[in-house]
């Protein structure tokens, strides 16, 4: 089953000013480095499962994200972009609004 959100999309980076005290891992145990397509999802977009190592299309991206982070409960319908280390990068996409799709997978489980 497809499905298709509009969300608030940010960017951020493995610093720990941004994260944590270790910024190379994300709340699902992964590692991350710079170059990699990953996104962290608000925790209701995981309750609509999207949830971890999903594929993600992001409108007016030309690859696959997959979700390898979630992010604190208080953001709702939004994903962050993974831009490394690229603080400028990052700042300068800002914040926008932009269309998701990704299908269900009968296996993934919703227990994230």
């Amino acid at each position: 089953m497809k499905n298709t959100f509009k969300v608030t999309a940010t960017a951020y980076n493995s610093l720990a000013s941004q994260t944590n005290s270790n910024p190379n891992i994300t709340a699902f145990g992964d590692s991350l480095k710079p170059g990699l397509r990953y996104i962290a999802v608000s925790r209701d977009l995981i309750d609509s499962g999207l949830v971890h190592n999903t594929k993600v299309k992001l409108q007016g991206f030309d690859s696959l994200y997959i979700v390898k982070d979630k992010m604190n409960r208080r953001y709702r319908k939004r994903i962050d972009i993974y831009m490394g280390t690229d603080v400028k990068k990052a700042k300068k996409w800002g914040k926008k609004k932009l269309k998701i799709e990704y299908c269900i997978q009968p296996n993934n489980s919703i227990t994230n």
